[in-house]
């Protein structure tokens, strides 16, 4: 399949700044054929000045529509690099868990929710009833345990399964084990791959319809993302075309496939980069293997044991869930095929057996989430050709978890200017919905480490500004990532504020006048403003997908 041809009518963006040091003035930004076609002082003629990717009739401003920035500050479209779509999609409808900080607590929201429901309770005994799910908790520090018996006597006859906010772990009671044909042990817990097995079966994909994904996806235009890497164990090749016919067309979408459809991606001679449907939003992406666990269910793969369990617990470092000869098998199966691969991989054992597998197949490719790394190992990604796919908000809702479990080594923990300073390529994003499906949430964390007023964990692996923000898009440019140039697809976002100067500095409205941003040396890394930052607009190619200012 080809991109349709049709392309929106030519846009000037009038009156924009360009962020960062040195960049002084207004600009008209002229928008030609999904692209930008120039960039010229405010009120210039685009043809009379160098740097323009389009000539004559096409720069003459005739029959442009035309938006006025006001001075607000234009920087490329935002990319979530890691998403689980319709998990996303389904938590904002599930009861929220993430606010506990027990088992007692997670308990009473469930009697509260069966409570303010009575149909749903008298419901309970019917193998159709819906049953509650909830989404959220997180258990690496709870004072008390989870049991199986204390979620029976919280729901009765009620289905009930809770999935933790890593979406690693579920908690789930008898009814919904025996709707379900699953068994746990006294805890009621699921993990890993018997807690994958069943999560699908918890929401009937007839509910959810292509306008909730529109919803939902129009959510993200809102914070100016443009793009997404769909990360979701779904049909994605089958499923995000037929979404985009039906409207759901304000993001692109990049799918992965996980092993068990990879064959069938290969049989169709779908490789990586192929454009899969009409409008050419949806492009094929990588295959997706886990190759280890999360750390609040303390089954990230690492080269020490958890202090809490015994050196003979079979598990007392984690859990390899792919055997290295099986994830190599697949990746070479996809390599030849022309499909890149993305591997996660947490704990730091898990990495080191992950980098062995991309350098024994002499294969580039992406390490999902990166958290805990040997420091021999962090020139390695580079020295592969390797990206780190990183989350920055998990270290924050991590932090004290990591210091828990991973204490000593916690230097190492989420190593973002580390990988930078070996020149290994970043990419940020959010693993919705372990956290929100929000690019400044993520640039936030990274800059300041920080969160609800605590002081920087580890501030010593914060990434400035500028640098945090090229992550953000999609894969940067020679320029460096967060500025806009002639030629660049026309994926933009328009702020309220420049995002590479801190709430002290000069220009920092764009109301004022030229405005100062600053290096690694000067930057600000309070994070002030980042996480509430004002999206005026997005356009994903030249076509408005959110518009704050007409």
């Amino acid at each position: 399949m080809t991109p349709e041809s049709r392309h929106p009518a030519p846009l000037i963006l009038r009156n924009v700044r360009l962020p960062g040091a040195g960049s002084s003035g207004l600009r008209d930004v002229h928008l030609v054929e999904g692209r930008v076609a120039a960039i010229a002082a405010a009120g210039q003629d685009p043809r009379s000045g160098p740097g323009a990717a389009l000539s004559g009739a096409a720069l003459s401003g005739r029959g442009a529509d035309s938006l006025d920035a006001e001075g607000r500050f234009l920087i490329p479209g935002l990319w979530d690099h890691h998403v689980h779509f319709t998990q996303w999609v389904i938590a904002r409808r599930r009861l929220d868990l993430a606010a506990t900080t027990s088992a007692a607590e997670v308990l009473q929201l469930v009697r509260g929710a069966l409570s303010s429901d009575p149909e749903l309770a008298a419901a309970g005994s019917n193998s159709a009833g819906s049953g509650v799910v909830g989404y959220g908790f997180r258990d690496g520090l709870w004072p008390d345990l989870p049991s199986l018996s204390s979620l029976d006597e919280a729901t009765g006859a009620v289905p009930v399964g809770l999935i933790s906010g890593d979406l690693h772990c579920m908690w789930l009671n008898t009814a919904l084990q025996s709707r379900l044909g699953v068994s746990t042990d006294a805890s009621g817990l699921l993990r890993e791959a018997d807690s994958f097995a069943v999560m699908d079966q918890l929401q009937d994909p007839a509910a959810l319809t292509p306008e909730i994904y529109r919803q939902t996806a129009q959510a993200a235009a809102q914070r100016g993302v443009v793009g997404i890497v769909e990360f979701e164990n779904a049909d994605n090749i089958s499923a995000w075309p037929l979404r985009t016919a039906a409207g759901v067309d304000s993001l692109r979408v990049e799918v992965s496939v996980w092993p068990d459809r990879l064959q069938s991606a290969l049989l169709a001679g779908i490789a990586t980069g192929d454009v899969l449907d009409e409008r050419g939003l949806v492009t094929m992406g990588p295959l997706k293997v886990i190759s280890d666990g999360s750390l609040n269910t303390r089954t990230a793969w690492c080269w020490d044991p958890y202090p809490e369990l015994d050196l003979g617990h079979p598990h007392s470092c984690g859990m390899q869930t792919v055997p290295m000869d099986e994830l190599q098998d697949v990746m070479r199966q996809a390599r030849d095929g022309g499909i890149a691969a993305a591997i996660h991989a947490i704990g730091d054992r898990a990495n080191s057996a992950v980098l062995d597998a991309f350098e024994a197949l002499a294969m580039p490719g992406v390490i999902e989430h990166a958290q805990l790394l040997r420091w021999e190992d962090i020139p390695r990604f580079a020295r592969l050709g390797l990206t780190a796919s990183v989350q920055p908000e998990h270290a924050m809702d991590d932090r004290d978890v990591a210091d828990a479990y991973w204490a000593g080594r916690t230097d190492r923990a989420f190593p973002l200017d580390a990988l930078t300073r070996a020149a290994v390529p970043l990419r940020l994003g959010s693993d919705a919905p372990v956290a929100a499906l929000d690019p400044w949430v993520a640039i936030a964390a990274a800059v300041s480490r920080s969160r609800d007023g605590r002081d920087p964990w580890h501030p010593e692996q914060r990434l400035d500004r500028a640098t945090a923000l090229a992550a953000a898009t999609r894969g940067g440019t020679a320029r460096g990532g967060h500025q806009v140039g002639a030629g660049d697809a026309a994926d933009l976002v328009l702020l309220e504020t420049d995002p590479l100067a801190g709430s002290g500095a000069a220009g920092s409205d764009h109301g004022g006048g030229d405005h100062a941003g600053g290096d690694r040396a000067g930057s600000d890394f309070s994070g002030s403003g980042l996480r509430e930052m004002g999206v005026s607009a997005t356009l994903l190619g030249g076509r408005l997908t959110h518009d704050g200012i007409s």
